[in-house]
């Protein structure tokens, strides 16, 4: 019987389109060189492929959305890659055209197995594993295990997998995955061969977000970019979610992805105007701070938000004093801010701020009122910045002296303002300018600076001391900031400015020197004594072991 058609003259219906795919597959990496930050698990693994010293049990880990699972698919692929020609072996770069290649891709290869631990934790689901892993590939060189969030299995799971995982057959590879490595049996850890995916670099994030959006047809400001890299936090994926959003919002509003865009949809706090708001802090400005906080919370961000971008900015500012490398990600506007305040703010005043800072962080994540909570915290910040340390007002009342409070300016202070920390004492009250070692140590020691005084104790050898200038000899190092730290702290304790220098010469002996020497030789002088002398004799073996000052009364 013949087959019988008609043609009924109506038009072909029209191709069904494609699903839309969320750019964090659609870009999830295809090959070794598209893996993003981890270049010597790469290099380890190439050339443990080329040896033909391949492990049989790989546990891979790292923060969430650096690629563990992708990974563990590619290395899938570079073990089952036959090449374009069917010949290929083992390979560092998979083909990505072959039967196995695609199949693994689109996740319906027979002899790769991916099970999610999450779901499947108990000894039945390993033992199902355990069996089937005695049978050889059905097409593939090797039969794969992926076994995702590995540290969901239960006790009893792990040691069921541990005899086949330690002595698996020849055509078996084990691919575990895991966020918290810290709970995988050690007993696990030794068998398999571990590699830790690197979190990824706010830089390399930017770069990577910034050829999406190029393939996608769109445009994207750079700072945008840098703003999502850093809000993902190392993740590949969290950033290219967060990045899809943007270019929702910038398919709806028309243009590329801006900034302000971002920041509005992240609820960020704007970095430039927390800047300003940081130098209304230091410069004591309770009214401009408050100011600009209301303004900040007006547009819609959360006052947390406010507080977390100023401890960033503490960091920021006291990463630069130390020297560390600028992040390449930040705006030169805000690298160049934070050198500025590096070269102005000492050490006990970043500490001091950053403390001040993190108690109001915590105070305001637990308030009923947050907004009010960040005001107080900020008055807080002004104000305890004006006072002297507590135990310096107990030493200035046991000495008799009337504790000088500064209160804070009703006018703002330039940016640029060197920040009061504690005021200094007035004229009527100021010490006379020390001009000896001891006398500086006193100093700092009678106004709580008794770590500063003890390595003036131990590092000071002066060649000069003409106060207020004070020169000091490097023929034995001393530390990188000493000279400095020791200037700043005796202009805000006396009110002069002074200067400390170094040169090559010897210098005198420090304190510490001069003690263990003194110390060397009334030790010595005892010891050469008749009587200790003929002690000594009488017991050999015997040891001094102190000597106690004579406490005679005549």
């Amino acid at each position: 019987m013949s087959d019988l058609s008609f043609d009924l003259g109506e038009p072909a219906p029209p191709p069904k389109p494609e699903a839309y795919r969320v750019l964090a597959r659609k870009y999830r990496p295809q090959t070794f060189a598209e893996l993003i930050g981890q270049d010597a698990m790469v290099t380890t693994l190439g050339n443990a492929i080329k040896r033909d010293r391949l492990a049989h049990a790989f546990l891979l880990t790292g923060v969430r959305g650096v690629g563990k699972t992708s990974t563990a698919r590619l290395i899938a692929k570079a073990l089952n890659c036959i090449g374009a020609d069917g010949q290929g072996g083992p390979t560092i770069d998979p083909c990505g055209v072959c039967d196995p290649c695609i199949a693994i891709a689109e996740g319906r290869h027979i002899d790769v197995i991916e099970m999610d631990a999450a779901s499947h934790t108990g000894v039945d689901d390993v033992r199902e594993i355990i069996e089937a892993s005695r049978y050889s590939a059905v097409s593939a060189r090797y039969k794969i295990y992926i076994v995702d969030e590995v540290h969901m299995l239960s006790k009893s799971a792990f040691n069921a997998l541990l005899k086949t995982l330690e002595e698996p057959p020849a055509h078996v590879k084990f691919l575990f995955a895991t966020t918290e490595v810290n709970k995988v049996p050690i007993t696990v850890l030794s068998r398999c061969q571990r590699f830790d995916l690197r979190r990824i670099g706010s830089d390399k994030l930017a770069a990577h977000f910034a050829h999406v959006v190029t393939a996608e047809g769109f445009e994207a400001e750079p700072e945008a970019l840098a703003l999502i890299a850093r809000a993902a936090e190392g993740s590949a994926r969290d950033g290219l979610s967060i990045l899809d959003q943007a270019i929702a919002h910038a398919g709806l509003e028309g243009g590329g992805v801006r900034a302000v865009v971002v920041r509005d949809m992240l609820g960020l706090s704007d970095r430039g105007a927390v800047r300003a708001m940081f130098a209304l802090l230091l410069g004591g400005d309770s009214a401009g701070a408050l100011a600009a906080l209301r303004k900040q919370y007006d547009l819609g961000v959360d006052p947390l938000s406010v507080l977390r971008t100023l401890l960033e900015t503490v960091h920021g500012v006291t990463l630069a004093k130390v020297g560390t490398e600028p992040d390449p990600s930040q705006p030169v506007e805000e690298r160049e801010a934070l050198a500025d305040w590096a070269s102005r703010l000492s050490f006990p005043i970043l500490h001091r701020l950053w403390q001040l800072l993190l108690k109001g962080h915590d105070e305001v994540a637990r308030a009923a009122m947050p907004i009010e909570a960040c005001e107080m915290a900020l008055l807080r910040v002004i104000h305890a910045s004006q006072l002297p340390d507590p135990g310096d007002l107990a030493r200035q009342l046991a000495d008799g002296k009337t504790p000088a409070i500064q209160a804070p300016p009703q006018q703002p202070q330039p940016a640029a303002a060197e920040p009061v920390a504690a005021a200094p004492l007035p004229a009527s009250t100021a010490p006379a300018l020390p001009d000896t070692v001891e006398a500086i140590r006193d100093l700092l020691a009678r106004h709580g600076r008794h770590a500063l005084g003890e390595a003036v104790r131990n590092h000071a050898r002066p060649t000069r001391i003409e106060p207020p200038e004070i020169e000091l000899g490097t023929q034995r190092p001393i530390p990188s900031d000493f000279a400095r730290d020791l200037a700043d702290e005796l202009k805000r304790i006396t009110g002069a400015r002074w200067r400390v220098t170094t040169s090559d010469a010897a210098g005198q002996p420090s304190m510490r020197e001069a003690e263990e020497a003194a110390e060397a030789a009334k030790e010595a002088e005892v010891r050469n004594s008749p009587v200790v002398a003929a002690a000594l004799a009488a017991f050999p073996g015997a040891r001094l072991l102190g000597v106690t000052p004579d406490r005679s009364v005549g």
